[in-house]
């Protein structure tokens, strides 16, 4: 039987005293008003939904780069999540940052350089200054989330000339453009990837939605991009409850999916991929 993991969970405090609001953007997104879920919510949801473990992502139209109640989550319920922390690598304390938060039980960064408080595609993804903390990310194995668009890719790639080892996840695959359907040509900055073995593709329900958008189907875009990158650098995550539906319902559009591809790479897109990037997923029980 599947393990069912989301790689891409939310959560979000109902005490603004103890956790305040600190929204990268200048201001809150308006799904964490319309539909916040605390850590307790979040498993009543998985459960419902039948996932068994989740990534619990820190939420940076929220909280910006205090990550306290995502690790509160990690330290309540370490048998079901992993932690995501944001940090600002721009600032001079960046790998302290960094080492603070790994010391708090997390287990990978986020670099939020797009979204909804925030949008259009940050310049800084590969300033110079960034260096010292994509290095200590490098040596130190811990995998590097990355919600930008496609037009950001030019800046990773110089980034993943310089940190070969580096292990990268694509939010909602970079937001590529799929509208002209396959051999989808306007997403080729995205298939060119392919050739950097560090770099993975969190699927996503926004994912699905735009490879839904004119001539392409996700019927059609699913099993492309599963040939051109492999099951196994392709994982799962729900973005709940950032999306509007129901956890449940947001597994149930993910399997339908994936339904037409192998047992094993079902596998892999549902948990296995997460595990090779949160070997701690594999550990926890």
């Amino acid at each position: 039987m599947t393990e069912i993991i989301d790689t891409h969970t939310h959560v979000i405090a109902s005490d603004p005293v103890k956790y305040p609001l600190a929204p990268l953007g200048g201001h809150q997104s308006t799904w964490s008003q319309e539909r916040p879920v605390d850590y307790r919510g979040l498993i009543a949801a998985m459960d419902s939904a039948g996932v068994a473990k989740s990534v619990v992502v820190q939420a940076s139209t929220v909280y910006g780069h205090d990550n306290s109640y995502a690790a509160a989550a990690v330290k309540a319920h370490p048998d079901r999540f992993v932690g995501v922390f944001s940090a600002d690598v721009m600032a001079p304390d960046a790998v302290d940052q960094i080492k603070r938060w790994m010391d708090a039980g997390m287990a990978g960064i986020r670099l939020f350089t797009t979204g909804t408080t925030m949008p259009g595609q940050a310049t800084w993804l590969n300033s110079e200054q960034s260096y010292p903390a994509w290095a200590y990310c490098e040596a130190n194995k811990i995998p590097v989330c990355l919600q930008m668009t496609q037009d950001g890719i030019p800046m990773l790639v110089s980034l993943l000339e310089r940190f070969s080892k580096v292990k990268v996840l694509l939010d909602h695959l970079a937001r590529p453009k799929l509208e002209d359907g396959p051999p989808y040509a306007l997403a080729k900055p995205l298939f060119d990837l392919v050739k950097y073995p560090g770099v993975f593709l969190k699927l996503t329900t926004r994912t699905i939605t735009m490879a839904n958008v004119g001539k392409s189907t996700a019927a059609a875009f699913l099993p492309f991009a599963v040939k051109a990158f492999g099951a196994d650098r392709i994982a799962w995550g729900s973005n709940f409850p950032a999306a509007e539906e129901a956890l449940p319902e947001l597994l149930a559009e993910a399997l339908r999916g994936i339904e037409t591809m192998s047992q094993a790479d079902r596998d892999l897109i549902l948990g296995g991929t997460a595990k090779r990037l949160y070997p701690s997923l594999a550990a926890a029980r």
